[in-house]
């Protein structure tokens, strides 16, 4: 049995070699719906911010910039891994070295890009809602917004030749080896440490706006501050002061609860497996998949509640 603590399992789509078929058809279809919804909802994103001037905003752009990296994930390695599921185990696409390193530097890139473009748009709306406006303005100039975009992208292509191991499966082929690399292992757990570490910080981010939000009922009525926008356009008068703070809140504790249900689960599997004994293979497969529906539900995720992104999809859909 592959070891928990390492990041990638024993075939495409994290089933052990002796799986069966049936469970294989039934991953396959789950990816080719993650895959189609997944690139529908980032594409269409993206195309609103670049097609409505009054959604280009500093926060929007890193919103772009996870849905980019989203698309990696979506619209470049689902589709490999719902059509090599119904592949037998002996294809010869299972067995290329070249074709697994190639998937796994999309799936690495793409993920990394995420992660970081989550914390960015995390700590861009805690400076807009904590920090003064000259602050803001201050940080968020143009060019240190596309640096900052740019640096999440150079960090994802540093790491993602650094690690191969941990983001390319082994081969189908043969049963999972007895032992794994230290090496990887110890990869796995820096990354897992790592993601928590990303984690506290979006935390601490959200919380700190919503006791902004709680507490400071002036501000709230000043900016008509909704989560998952910057700068609101309502169409209607604001709703009363104590109502709109109940929905600020609900929207931020809402979104750290879907991020935390989609990273959480892997990380602690990756320090289960190497602090103790590795989980099983169930529980794997799940974390995973939890982790890529997170790259499809990402845009739906920061645009649900924005007034603008609604009135812009309904003039763009039929």
């Amino acid at each position: 049995m592959p070891n928990a603590s390492s990041w990638s399992a024993s075939s495409p789509l994290l089933l052990l070699w002796e799986d069966s078929s049936g469970t294989r058809i039934f991953l396959s279809l789950l990816y080719a719906v993650l895959a189609i919804s997944g690139t529908l909802s980032n594409v269409m994103v993206i195309y609103l911010v670049f097609s409505f001037k009054k959604l280009q905003t500093t926060s929007n752009a890193f919103i772009v910039n996870g849905c980019a990296a989203d698309l990696s994930v979506c619209a470049l390695w689902m589709p490999q891994e719902a059509v090599l599921g119904l592949l037998p185990p002996n294809s010869s696409s299972l067995r290329s070295a070249e074709y697994r390193l190639l998937r796994g530097g999309l799936l690495g890139l793409g993920l990394t890009v995420s992660l970081a473009s989550h914390l960015l748009v995390a700590f861009n709306r805690y400076v807009l809602i904590t920090k003064l406006p000259s602050v803001y303005q201050a940080l968020y100039q143009r060019r240190h917004t596309g640096c900052m975009i740019g640096l999440s992208w150079a960090l994802a292509l540093l790491l993602v030749p650094l690690l191969p191991g941990l983001w390319t499966p082994s081969s189908a082929q043969q049963p999972p080896p007895r032992q794994t690399d230290g090496s990887s292992h110890y990869t796995a757990l820096l990354l897992a440490l790592a993601v928590l570490g990303q984690t506290a910080l979006l935390l601490h981010c959200y919380l700190g706006i919503v006791r902004r939000v709680r507490g400071s009922a002036k501000r709230v009525s000043v900016l008509n501050f909704h989560l998952l926008h910057q700068l609101p356009f309502p169409a209607a008068p604001p709703p009363p002061r104590r109502v709109q703070r109940r929905l600020s809140s609900v929207s931020v504790l809402l979104l750290c609860c879907v991020f935390l249900l989609g990273t959480q689960p892997l990380v602690w599997v990756s320090l289960l497996g190497f602090f103790l004994r590795p989980a099983p293979p169930a529980l794997q497969a799940a974390s995973w998949l939890l982790l890529c529906a997170l790259s499809a539900l990402n845009p739906l995720l920061y645009t649900w509640r924005s007034e603008e992104f609604r009135r812009a999809a309904r003039s763009v859909l039929p």
